[in-house]
């Protein structure tokens, strides 16, 4: 039987070798926890998320919401998971991660052609297609050896996470339930019952908590982080966008717009929103409040906001350092690695950011490697599909400067007649890349195979 080794169990390393798996490949995934933990992960389970619960939109005129019907599509296992253990998100995907990661383990450990092995690999292997989605937190070890392969540094940049809060702490006399604009998973609820949990903020409350957010301490960073930080935009610390200006935070994560207070009837200044970060409905998240605060300070100014003055902090913020590959000199856009051709990389560790761009190079890294043992040619998905776009922009944008990207239309070819509005333009967009992979699953094959292999 032809084989492929996948090497870490994050999204990436989980999507790749279920897809290799399904191929009838026997696929061996070796993960290094719980021997070896990182700074960010709390359990053994496969693909856990040690940041938000989101997985982003689920419209398909938004880019993520795109990428997510694609890989539905093109049988991704990861989104499937993500489906099941979906919880109430307005028009996002967000899931109960705990029993996300623990759908993601049960079907890696039933799947009769995957042997999990809790180890840590140290060294590339040979003489088979190789997978390596080791992630953003790849160990020291494994990092020497890709650095030595690849004669190129890493580099790096500093992610960072969102604290959690016990549902039953939380002052529901003054966080109100409402989604922006109405727009709750369940589109018979009214306003009043949509999928966040609101922290109204009037102007002076808004004043004094960014005053005391800017003057609060932060967790130092070592030396060698010193010298090379920077952040990532998407994941920038709450505290360094209030730095940017007095409003940034109104403007940011705090806009209320969409949102009405049903005490007062009219919009507040501005809104922590909260969401529901398990199934159960026991624990909420800060929406965009990544923060690199000591603790205690999280505990002292998160609760000035209004409804969290006696939060109990179920998980507190923190931020730990990311390395990714500089792959436009390194990878091609099958996610082969340029100088070896049965070795593939995938996950955020290519640059492909966010959960969602994990899974979908996880899905490209697997497929391809298991047609490759199995003596096929590799499959380089269209530019004009999401999953297409992203893996052509790791192997093929400029190497210097080059830095980690979230699936957006701006990765897309133009489309070939003019589209005036927006939201038609994206709307194109995706009818276009949706028929793109239609087709490709039709002449290639790929869910057939994959079915024939199970």
């Amino acid at each position: 039987m032809a084989e492929v080794i996948v090497i870490g169990g994050g999204l990436a390393g989980s999507e790749a070798a279920w897809q290799a798996a399904e191929s009838g490949c026997h696929v061996t995934l070796y993960e290094m926890r719980p021997a070896q933990m990182t700074p960010a992960h709390q359990s053994a389970r496969l693909a856990e998320l040690v940041c938000s619960n989101s997985l982003g939109s689920n419209l398909v005129d938004r880019a993520p919401g795109l990428l997510k019907e694609e890989l539905r599509r093109l049988g991704s296992m990861v989104l499937a998971c993500a489906d099941a253990t979906a919880v109430p998100a307005g028009g996002a995907l967000a899931v109960d991660r705990h029993a996300f990661a623990q759908c993601v383990t049960k079907r890696i450990v039933g799947h009769p052609g995957i042997a999990l092995v809790r180890e840590e690999v140290v060294a590339l292997p040979g003489g088979k297609p190789v997978v390596v989605a080791t992630g953003p937190l790849t160990s020291a070890p494994m990092s020497e050896a890709i650095a030595a392969l690849t004669g190129a540094e890493h580099l790096s940049f500093f992610d960072a996470m969102a604290p959690i809060v016990a549902s039953d702490s939380i002052d529901v006399q003054v966080a109100f339930r409402a989604s922006r604009y109405g727009r709750g998973s369940d589109s018979s609820l009214s306003d009043e019952e949509g999928d966040y949990l609101n922290c109204p903020m009037t102007r002076g409350e808004y004043e004094s908590f960014v005053q005391e957010l800017l003057g609060a301490e932060a967790n130092p960073l070592r030396g060698f982080e010193r010298e090379d930080a920077h952040f990532f935009e998407a994941c920038l610390p709450v505290e360094e966008l209030a730095r940017r200006g007095p409003l940034a935070l109104a403007f940011g994560p705090l806009k209320p717009v969409g949102l009405r207070d049903p005490r007062t009837g009219r919009r507040p200044f501005a809104v922590v929103q909260l969401r529901q970060d398990d199934l159960a409905a026991t624990l909420y998240n800060l929406v965009g409040f990544q923060t690199n605060l000591k603790w205690g300070e999280q505990e002292r100014v998160f609760r000035l906001i209004p409804g969290l003055g006696h939060a109990v902090f179920a998980r507190y913020g923190q931020m730990h350092r990311n390395t990714f590959l500089c792959s436009p000199a390194l990878l091609r856009s099958t996610l082969q690695f340029r100088g070896r051709d049965d070795l593939f990389f995938a996950g955020q560790l290519t640059g492909t950011e966010g959960y969602v761009g994990s899974v979908a190079s996880g899905l490209v890294a697997g497929l391809n490697a298991g047609r490759l043992a199995r003596g096929q040619t590799v499959v380089a998905f269209p530019a004009a599909t999401m999953v297409g776009a992203l893996c052509h922009y790791v192997s093929g944008a400029r190497a210097e400067g080059f830095q980690p990207m979230k699936p957006n239309f701006g990765l897309l070819p133009p489309l070939e007649s003019a589209v005036g509005q927006k939201r038609e333009r994206n709307q194109a967009y995706a009818c276009r890349a949706l028929a793109e992979i239609d087709r490709l699953v039709e002449e290639q094959g790929v869910l057939q195979e994959r079915r024939q292999g199970s």
